[in-house]
């Protein structure tokens, strides 16, 4: 005799709010290392930002009478990804409307946590980025100003990149970004963790070095590669946005086409566009495509036959 429950049949231990502690813990690391690496007026953009969220959210709440989500931790991540998106140098008034605008515009005014259409924390990012360019492009390092190592690559200047300063960290470039070490590091925690799988970065990855080696114009130039994979938030953007759970596909297709969109809209964007960067705008333009990708991806019901023409 076999004993059937109601569905669903699959339960984890796995809560919101655990979900979003692993991804605080996972971006600890280049956290850390954004205030080692750019100083104390990093830890004071870091916790103003993660304030502003969580505050919005409450005052949000408040006025709608709305019941208290703060418990979740999702506005946390949220004022901790924008944090680390950001330069050193902008205005903190900058940084406190870019986790209102975050919260309030592109999570809240959609329905809250699990309704947003794209990723919260790179909404803000272009938003301030589009309104404020001087500031969003202002880069400091060792308090010098100074230009990116994308942004040298873009103006044909290789031979100045160091591939190494960019794995370590020793870059100008965002908060968070610089070294692709300390994101590898919290990406391994999150996969050991269950809580993301390769798919979508792995794909996101390798489409991207596919197109580069395509229409780079530098072929099988690792090191011009391996720049352009450490630089310009591309690990961030891949192991810890591209793979939020609210703005990704849910189907192992799905995910795997949103990696290949993901890939050739942040080449096209490096390799055609204005701008050296290119990640945050191929992720929330990528996010608008999810909702089609999941419906030509979802399998079909068993015993499900196509409809004839």
């Amino acid at each position: 005799m076999l004993k059937v429950s109601s569905s669903p049949h699959v339960r984890s231990k796995d809560t919101t709010d655990r979900i979003m502690l692993y991804v605080i813990i996972a971006l600890l690391p280049t956290s850390f290392f954004g205030v080692y690496n750019f100083g104390m007026r990093a830890l004071i953009l870091i916790i103003l930002t993660i304030l502003s969220c969580m505050a919005s959210e409450w005052i949000f709440e408040k006025i709608t009478k709305r019941p208290n989500t703060l418990n979740d931790l999702s506005a946390v991540v949220t004022g901790l990804l924008l944090a680390l998106n950001l330069p050193v140098s902008l205005p903190y008034w900058q940084a406190v409307l870019g986790g209102a605008f975050a919260i309030i515009v592109v999570k809240m005014l959609f329905g809250g946590l699990g309704q947003n259409f794209m990723n919260p924390a790179l909404g803000a990012r272009c938003f301030l980025l589009i309104s404020f360019t001087g500031s969003m492009t202002a880069f400091t390092y060792d308090g010098i100003s100074t230009t990116t190592p994308l942004a040298l690559l873009k103006n044909g200047e290789a031979l100045d990149v160091s591939v190494m300063d960019m794995l370590i960290g020793k870059t100008a470039g965002t908060i968070g970004e610089t070294s692709a070490i300390a994101i590898l590091i919290g990406a391994i925690f999150l996969i050991l963790m269950g809580v993301i799988d390769l798919r979508i970065p792995g794909t996101y990855i390798i489409t991207f070095v596919l197109f580069i080696l395509l229409f780079s114009g530098h072929g099988f130039d690792w090191n011009y590669i391996t720049a352009q994979l450490c630089g310009g938030g591309l690990m961030l953007g891949a192991f810890f946005m591209a793979t939020d759970y609210v703005t990704s596909p849910i189907t192992p297709k799905g995910k795997l086409l949103f990696g290949v969109c993901l890939g050739i809209l942040t080449g096209l964007f490096r390799m055609f566009g204005a701008n050296a960067e290119g990640v945050s705008f191929a992720i929330i333009l990528s996010n608008l495509f999810v909702p089609m990708i999941e419906k030509i991806t979802i399998p079909k019901a068993f015993g499900q036959v196509k409809e004839g023409k």
